[in-house]
This record gives structure tokens, sequence and C-alpha cells, in this order.
């Protein structure tokens, strides 16, 4: 299906959340994400399900000083 992601349009495989950021290479790094700017927190991910055309976003701390 097809999604949003930071804003750019992906063809995806995954159904849910937490496999999209295993699709994504995110593995297992400390991200937070949104599905059509609704924050979703770690723990929910496994229980949202994707839609075509839902839009994600997915942002990594920043590091550095």
């Amino acid at each position: 299906m097809k999604l949003k992601i930071n804003g750019d349009m992906h063809e995806v495989a995954s159904n849910t959340l937490s496999e999209l950021l295993l699709e994504l290479g995110y593995g297992d790094i400390v991200v937070a994400t949104a599905v059509n700017q609704a924050f979703v927190p770690a723990t929910a991910r496994h229980n949202v399900t994707l839609a075509p055309g839902d839009s994600v976003e997915v942002l990594a701390p920043m590091q550095g000083g």
C-alpha cells in the first residue's frame, strides 16, 4: 500500500506501525511516531493498523550538543 512517510510517498508491505518501522530499518532505534498527526507511543505501535494514504511521521532524536 502507499503511505506518506515523512512527507514522501512510499510503497510498503507493512500493515501495522510496528511492522513499518522494521521494514524501514528502524529496528531497535528509539524514535517518536505519529499517524495522521496523532502521536503514537511505542507501546501502542503494534495496535495501529495502517490504511492506504495514511501519513506517518518518524522522528529520531537529535544528537550532539
